[in-house]
């Protein structure tokens, strides 16, 4: 049962959600050809044979560097007949989802997003996916011979199995005509740690006060090496950039730890962070409806908090 496993790169690095699709696929049991497109670091697709990849396919096409998702679903097409692969996996990703949607439509293929866990293939194929913005689960079986899976983030434990492979270069032709579609301009998010991929998150609220506050926020972010989010309300009104939104209409987050900080708490918000392993919620009033969701509450005054407990880490580290 060979498997293909498309993974994305940011700055030429392989995300760390590309890296537990292909640890997922080896898991699954079949051999595992991963695929990159446009620019990505030798050293870092090399290094994907350690998590369970038996060949890497880059087509190092610079036209692939935009992300058109049409071409790339043209792409990972060829390789799916090239490889006689009938699994395709992706990260559930606002990338991959997309191009996997396409694949599937164009291939008479079984989709799945969200995925949780590994399939159940005793009776069929079947397949867990979070629904319900993470509030319940679902079992889906997979009829088609033609399956495409989008694991949603942490589904599956990196751990070294392999050692590093070498890399095939995959040959793709490109026209004009794939081209239809053209991305005319993007605005990247920025900073050291991105949103989607970090294991750490700190993020603030109204009860902050203001954005010339988030200092204090920023030096905690930075002693845990995590990254920064903040509420709706608070990229609404300017206090911060919109790609540091988290919540059911922004950013949804899986990390280890989730560190909120004068949050209420909304639905909405909720929504957006109830995958996290562990949430703590700083907040002065003890009536916040984020404290029901939490692991960890502490009730009191953020400004005196954050810079102490940001002093009691750098002390013991």
């Amino acid at each position: 049962m060979p498997i293909l496993v498309f993974v994305e790169s940011a700055e030429g690095k392989i995300k760390k959600t590309s890296i537990e699709a292909v640890a997922y696929a080896h898991a699954m049991g079949g051999p595992v050809t991963a695929i990159a497109l446009g620019d990505a670091d030798t050293n870092e697709l090399e290094a994907l044979g350690k998590y369970g990849a038996q060949k890497v396919l880059h087509a190092s096409d610079e036209k692939l560097n935009d992300g058109v998702i049409q071409v790339y679903a043209a792409v990972l097409e060829k390789a799916l007949i090239d490889e006689n692969a009938d699994i395709l996996i992706l990260a559930n990703s606002s990338l991959g989802t997309p191009v996997a949607a396409r694949v599937a439509c164009k291939n008479n293929a079984s989709l799945a997003s969200n995925i949780v866990a590994l399939p159940d293939t005793s009776a069929g194929f079947v397949v867990k996916k979070s629904i319900y913005t993470g509030k319940a689960f679902a079992l889906v079986e997979l009829k088609n011979q033609k399956k495409v899976i989008c694991i949603k983030k942490n589904a599956a434990e990196i751990k070294e199995v392999g050692t590093p492979v070498q890399i095939t270069p995959f040959a793709v032709s490109l026209s004009d005509s794939d081209f239809a579609a053209k991305i005319i301009s993007s605005e990247k998010a920025t900073g050291e740690i991105l949103l989607p991929e970090a294991n750490v998150v700190v993020s603030g609220g109204r009860g902050m006060k203001g954005p010339e506050n988030w200092a204090m926020l920023e030096e905690l972010a930075k002693t845990l090496h995590a990254a920064t989010g903040c509420s709706k309300p608070v990229s609404d009104m300017g206090w911060r950039p919109h790609h540091e939104h988290v919540g059911q209409t922004g950013v949804k987050v899986a990390p280890q730890l989730y560190i909120a900080v004068g949050i209420s708490g909304a639905i909405q918000h909720l929504a957006g962070v109830n995958s996290s392993k562990c949430i703590v919620v700083i907040n002065k009033d003890p009536e916040a409806p984020f404290f029901k969701a939490a692991d960890y509450g502490i009730v009191g005054d953020a400004f005196e908090i954050i810079p102490k407990l940001t002093e009691a880490i750098k002390a013991a580290k």
